[in-house]
């Protein structure tokens, strides 16, 4: 397979603060990692590093072999970078259909494929950010990172604080990415068994640095392990 995203000996952080240290990993096309790990260990700013929100004090990232170290994040969105944060960045004065037309590019995600994936924004479509469920949110942040086309989606906690049955559809949804579409994602989330069930692998973060990688088959058969490294 094709390597999509590397990064090596990566730190990185907020000013001078160093938060991910010495990180190394690497991502082929079509596959799917967890990043997991307690609160405050660097996941989000893992995936605001890839994104390029962070200040990178070492190493390279590339994506398809290209450096995009020096590359601003509007820039990384265009070759091909997805991100769907945790705060799910609405704007109140767009529609949902105008939150995802504006960020368009060509590919085969299109408004029609968005609104069949999410049949539910299509009465929604008209209404602005501020006027959708939590829920609702969500799906708009993750159709309109779809309609990026990117070859890369990074998920920052997108079950997180929604109500079980449309965390249900979402798995769905991100189960037949990973699957089914074979797209690239990394997934933070704070429910381990269920990243584990939604991806092929695994990275544990602890204070910045990477302190286990396996396949999320073999972490999720050994519970003392997963228990150890996650959910003490």
């Amino acid at each position: 397979m094709t390597e999509l995203l590397s990064l090596n000996n990566v730190s990185a952080g907020y000013g001078a603060a160093v938060i991910l240290e010495n990180t190394s990993l690497s991502l082929n096309e079509g596959e799917s990692l967890a990043v997991l790990g307690r609160n405050g260990v660097g996941k989000t700013t893992l995936l605001r590093t890839i994104v390029g929100l962070t200040h990178l004090h070492a190493g390279t990232i590339r994506v398809r072999g290209k450096d995009i170290g020096a590359m601003p994040a509007h820039r990384r969105a265009n070759i091909g970078v997805g991100w769907v944060p945790q705060e799910r960045g609405m704007f109140p004065s767009l529609t949902v259909e105008e939150h995802l037309t504006a960020v368009a590019r060509k590919g085969p995600w299109t408004l029609e494929r968005v609104y069949q994936l999410f049949p539910q924004l299509v009465a929604r479509r008209s209404n602005l950010g501020n006027q959708l469920s939590g829920g609702e949110q969500q799906m708009v942040a993750i159709a309109r990172a779809l309609m990026l086309n990117p070859a890369l989606l990074l998920l920052d906690e997108p079950l997180e604080g929604l109500a079980p049955i449309v965390v249900q559809g979402l798995k769905r949804v991100i189960r037949g990415l990973t699957s089914a579409d074979g797209m690239t994602v990394i997934l933070v989330e704070q429910h381990a068994r269920l990243a584990l069930a939604l991806t092929r692998n695994v990275i544990v973060l602890e204070r910045g640095r990477i302190i286990h990688r396996s396949s999320s088959k073999e972490l999720s058969n050994n519970p003392a392990l997963l228990e150890r490294v996650v959910l003490a």
